[in-house]
């Protein structure tokens, strides 16, 4: 099998312990050096003090893998010219022999395929701004409607247009329930100003989902369990909102599109908060990243 699994993570599923995948993307890509390697062990270690096993998935030389141990990481982490790969460009990965940090899309294929059934990630991908002129969705949504797995996340990224993700997942059947509480989060913010239907307030419930998923037996399609970042840790929604608006002028005035726009956005949002939105950020991946291994607990205890 071209899939790579770490013994330890390939042990614990064996076993039916607890393992929660992460994505690296976060760490090739969404931080500066040196930081980004401190980041990625201390998300493991967090896994790990919950009682969970992590399985921080990549391609390296072509080859997927699901847990990296500490030299991978570290070249995760520090090696130039990481690809940012989704699921559509594993195959092209793999037959040229690069290397890449995996998306939310890639990072939930390769671990439902490893057998990983909880995911942590920041914020997910969804429908663009102005999408009725540009077309432009994250593969994410497609990916996650037909790949069971379960998503721990902070909503979407706030760039996005929130409204038109909550009813695109409608449409494509992906469950989605607040974690304790009715309003869907905004990555940066505990709250994006749109509710969800379902809310969710302890990890035996979201298992009890997972269970029921199972036995009904319809498409194989992803639970996603939206976490807020707390209120006092989240970015100030006045000072968001004013270098989001700043960010979606610079982005039409400099004629980016595809997938440079949210990389561009992301980068002027950092930059105009003086990391403010990151540390927002980590704040939300570290509380997700916990409230994934409980419920990695839940499941596999059940």
């Amino acid at each position: 099998m071209t899939l790579t699994v770490s013994e330890e993570v390939r042990e614990a599923i064996a076993a039916r312990r607890p393992v929660v995948a992460l994505e690296s993307t976060i760490i090739a890509h969404g931080l500066p050096r040196p930081r980004n390697l401190r980041v990625a062990a201390e998300l493991e270690e967090a896994v790990r003090q919950e009682g969970a096993v992590p399985a921080t998935i990549a391609v390296l030389d072509g080859r997927p893998r699901v847990g990296l141990d500490k030299e991978q990481l570290e070249r995760v982490a520090r090696e130039d010219g990481f690809r940012k790969l989704g699921h559509r460009d594993l195959p092209l990965a793999m037959a040229s022999g690069a290397s890449g940090a995996t998306t939310v899309s890639a990072t939930a294929l390769l671990a439902a395929l490893a057998g990983v059934r909880v995911f942590a990630t920041g914020g997910l991908g969804g429908v663009h701004r102005e999408w009725t002129v540009t077309q432009d969705e994250s593969a994410d949504l497609g990916l996650l409607a037909r790949t069971r797995i379960t998503v721990v996340c902070a909503g979407v990224k706030s760039i996005l247009d929130v409204p038109a993700t909550l009813q695109r997942l409608e449409t494509l059947g992906v469950a989605v329930a607040g974690y304790g509480t009715h309003r869907f989060p905004g990555f940066y913010l505990s709250d994006s100003g749109h509710p969800v239907d379902w809310r969710l307030d302890t990890p035996e419930q979201v298992a009890g989902v997972m269970r029921a998923q199972d036995a009904l037996g319809g498409p194989g399609s992803a639970l996603v369990v939206a976490n807020p970042v707390p209120e006092g840790e989240q970015l100030d929604p006045g000072l968001h909102a004013r270098v989001l608006d700043e960010a979606l002028r610079a982005c039409e005035a400099e004629g980016v599109t595809g997938q440079a726009v949210t990389p561009f956005l992301l980068d002027h949002v950092v930059r105009r908060t003086d990391g403010a939105s990151l540390a927002a950020n980590l704040a939300a991946v570290r509380g997700n990243v916990r409230l994934a291994a409980r419920v990695a607990a839940a499941w596999a205890g059940a």
